[in-house]
């Protein structure tokens, strides 16, 4: 099967490449290098250096590489800064999407994965947080992936869709060959790396007094290879099945302390930490419960612990301490 995979070159979509690959599939890459890098291109994979707000451009993609399935990836995805753009997120995020669903029935291209967030569940009424919460966007960039969504629930029942909602949580880690380089960085840990790295000289903790056991936020991590493995399942199950909605994460809590001191002991560098006030809007607690595509797809995280976890960040890391530039 051939897949196209728009944002290839960024973070989560390069490493999907890499498992697609890695796994028989033929890929097609997409990407306008906005925030991905050249380099994190699998050099098996097709290229196709283009915007999804070019509609022709897409539609000339389909046509010379011929898809079979998509996944989207590419996207604006920092919450903050929908939340001071929202145009940015409201209006490209949906434009973009539309033209690459207008194209995809329009080559007759049926099977689609949607790279969501967790960000649909800004007030969850149980923890951990199921698939079938009720979604209420915690921001624009939410609000973005919500409306996504619901194009493909229409698009399913008025044109037959497959599609496959994956809602994760903190993607995290790193392969051997690729791995976390955001301009800005805004992810705790490649910031508490970066620390480590001598190149800044301390990691904030926003807040040190919620109710959790160390006083500081928890997060539900989740490997990046687990997380791409998950989207090759999905695309396999829509071999049969119409429409998949799955939260992903390790389904286990570990606090911001709790990844510090996790950090401390892989890089053996101190790490000092700065404690400042509590951002607004951030939740002590978010876990995703992820039995759901357990139970349905065999699904299982081979990286279930934070140890391995920023291992794997902290060799990518150490060895490439420019991100993809060195």
């Amino acid at each position: 099967m051939k897949v196209l995979v728009t944002g290839g070159a960024g973070y989560i979509g390069s490493v999907a490449t890499e498992r697609l690959i890695s796994n028989g599939y033929e890929v097609v890459v997409l990407d306008s290098f906005y925030m991905g890098h050249r380099e994190a291109v699998h050099p098996q994979a097709a290229f196709v250096e283009a915007d999804l707000s070019d509609k022709a451009a897409v539609d000339a993609a389909f046509r010379e590489h011929r898809p079979e399935a998509v996944m989207h990836f590419a996207s604006h995805t920092l919450v903050g800064e929908s939340m001071q753009h929202p145009f940015l997120y409201l209006g490209d995020n949906v434009r973009n999407a539309l033209n690459l669903l207008e194209v995809m029935v329009e080559h007759g291209v049926g099977k689609i994965i949607l790279s969501s967030t967790a960000n649909l569940f800004e007030k969850p009424e149980s923890m951990p947080i199921g698939p079938d919460e009720r979604v209420i966007p915690g921001s624009p960039y939410g609000e973005s992936k919500a409306i996504i969504e619901r194009f493909l629930h229409w698009l399913q029942v008025t044109k037959g869709l497959r599609y496959a909602c994956l809602r994760y949580f903190n993607a995290a880690g790193a392969t051997a060959e690729r791995g976390e380089d955001h301009t800005p960085e805004t992810h705790l840990i490649p910031l508490v790396l970066q620390v480590a790295l001598g190149q800044r000289d301390a990691i904030k903790i926003f807040g040190g007094d919620y109710p959790t056991p160390d006083g500081t936020c928890v997060r539900d991590y989740i490997h990046i290879a687990d997380l791409a493995d998950a989207h090759i399942l999905s695309l396999q199950a829509l071999e049969t099945r119409p429409v998949l909605t799955y939260n992903l994460g390790n389904g286990n809590g570990f606090s911001v302390k709790e990844v510090v001191d996790t950090a401390r002991r892989i890089t053996g560098h101190a790490i000092p930490v700065e404690i400042v006030d509590r951002r607004p809007g951030d939740p002590a607690v978010l876990v995703a419960d992820a039995t759901k595509i357990k139970a349905e797809l065999g699904w299982a995280p081979q990286f279930p612990d934070l140890q391995s976890i920023i291992q794997s960040a902290w060799n990518w890391h150490n060895g490439h301490p420019r991100g993809y530039a060195g």
